[in-house]
């Protein structure tokens, strides 16, 4: 039996006729449902729904919308195994990574329930004889983010808590390849008392794209997703007066130095490579080795494990790595692998013919290894987004730094070692926006900031954390004075 999919506008599923998109299973390969794309009518009845709600919901003082927002914490932690059961069905992502990202949604939560201090504003007694100044920050309006189908529920989570904290109104519009968890969130969101037309949801592709980033009525537009689009989103949404911040690709190096613990170092690039089947920003997909020696132990350690990955349907225990969401992922995936070799890449493991058994319908694919990779090789250039790992062979550590420099993306990096004078250095140079240090995928924890550099990213203001509350809101500083006596008119330039 399938599903239909429709929209989520002013505390209510609302449904539309027009074109549909198939909902696949990723485990089965089976069609499971269908999903309705927006219109431009269903556009603008979730614009004019969180327009209409801006009006009470930026009036309520922030300590009541923090309440509000920590009773929606606590139903999500009461919900996150359905959440999980639902991103496995349509994504693909194992049981317990499922789980995992929401958590990180839910911390973002939690970090939007203290928004009445982090919306306190600054006070200056006596900034000249008599005369105060103060500054403010008020909400922009309707907001809306656009989601990537890899996180459903974690992206999301991410965006529209922290808007509606400081008291915006926001419409999200998922990927249309698993947007089932969106519309339940936004239920759970109602029971905890988040008032109608507050958070909405449309489904679409680029028609509905297109018509929420130059409506008249959206103040601020954030993006997850590929870098050709995060750039399309900023340079189109920004030219109608929007503001943007547009999270794109990356092609995340680490830096496996001579005096790196390689065990340590082997088991954090196995998850941090092939977890969630390589569909992450922040997946280590470059290990960059200082030194042919350690290359070589370095793919010992790492190709027998490679083999040995327990990968089939995400919601069997155990199971390390799950399909990639759909079979044109798949065919994407697979070709690159076969660039790669055209190439000349060495092909230590191929995983491209892998099919569990009795599970030969599903999208599934082994984790491939390659060494020998160069810097002008497509599978080093280019974003794979899929359960493949580059060896990079670099002779010293300045080397292995400049690769990481030069190449377009600058999203996440990290580097294995023991020397705490090359950990610093690293991280001074790098130009990378989120760095590890022995921690292969440095995501940033709810109260710090999210965000790449270069062409990982299109905006100046990060996600989430302090930078997330600059975002949604607008500054405002007032001068004030209350005279105690009458003054004639001042025609000279006022100073303090």
């Amino acid at each position: 039996m399938t599903y239909q999919v429709t929209h989520y506008i002013n505390g209510k599923e609302v449904t539309s006729t027009g074109r549909t998109q198939e909902i696949f299973n990723p485990a089965t390969g089976e069609v499971i449902g269908k999903v309705t794309m927006a219109d431009k009518s269903i556009i603008e009845q979730a614009i004019q729904a969180a327009k209409a709600a801006f009006v009470t919901w930026s009036a309520m003082t922030p300590l009541k919308r923090a309440r509000i927002l920590f009773k929606f914490k606590m139903l999500l932690e009461d919900n996150i195994d359905e959440l999980a059961k639902i991103i496995n069905q349509e994504h693909g992502k194992t049981l317990v990574d499922a789980r995992g990202s929401i958590q990180r949604g839910i911390d973002v939560v939690e970090y939007a329930c203290g928004i009445p201090n982090l919306l306190k504003g600054s006070f200056t007694e006596e900034v000249a004889t008599e005369i105060d100044s103060y500054s403010i920050r008020q909400p922009l309006g309707v907001c809306v983010g656009i989601t990537p189908f890899n996180f459903p529920a974690m992206i999301p989570l991410w965006m529209f808590p922290i808007a509606i904290a400081c008291g915006n109104t926001f419409i999200i519009k998922p990927s249309e390849k698993d947007p089932s968890c969106a519309i339940k969130i936004v239920e759970i969101a109602k029971k905890a008392g988040i008032p109608d037309g507050v958070v909405n949801v449309v489904q679409g592709d680029k028609e509905a794209v297109d018509a929420l980033i130059t409506h008249p009525d959206v103040k601020a537009v954030s993006f997850v997703g590929s870098t050709p689009i995060a750039e399309y989103v900023y340079k189109t949404a920004t030219s109608h007066g929007k503001r943007v911040q547009a999270f794109g690709g990356a092609k995340n190096h680490c830096i496996v130095m001579p005096d790196a613990d390689l065990d340590q170092a082997a088991d954090a690039i196995i998850g941090a490579a092939y977890g969630s089947a390589g569909e992450r920003c922040m997946a280590i997909t470059v290990a960059v080795t200082v030194g042919d020696q350690v290359a070589n132990e370095l793919i010992e350690k790492i190709k027998p494990r490679v083999k040995e990955l327990k990968i089939g349907p995400g919601n069997i225990a155990d199971i390390e790595m799950g399909p990639l969401v759909t079979q044109a992922h798949w065919d994407r995936v697979k070709s690159y692998i076969d660039h790669g070799v055209d190439e000349g890449a060495e092909l230590v493991v191929d995983g491209r013919d892998y099919k569990p058994k009795g599970h030969e319908k599903g999208f599934y694919m082994g984790a491939s290894l390659f060494d020998k990779v160069k810097p002008d090789m497509k599978i080093y250039k280019e974003e794979i987004f899929g359960p493949v790992l580059c060896i990079v062979r670099a002779p010293d550590f300045n080397s292995a730094l400049k690769l990481v420099n030069e190449h377009e993306f600058g999203n996440g990096t990290c580097i294995f070692t023991n020397d705490g004078n090359a950990a610093r250095t690293f991280a001074s140079k790098v130009q990378v926006g989120m760095i590890g240090i022995n921690i292969p995928i440095p995501v940033p924890v709810a109260y710090h900031s999210f965000g790449g550099w270069k062409r990982s990213m299109f905006g100046d203001v990060h996600m989430h954390g302090p930078e997330g509350v600059q975002f949604y809101t607008k500054l405002k500083t007032v001068t004030q004075r209350w005279f105690k006596s009458k003054k004639g008119a001042d025609f000279t330039m006022p100073t303090h």
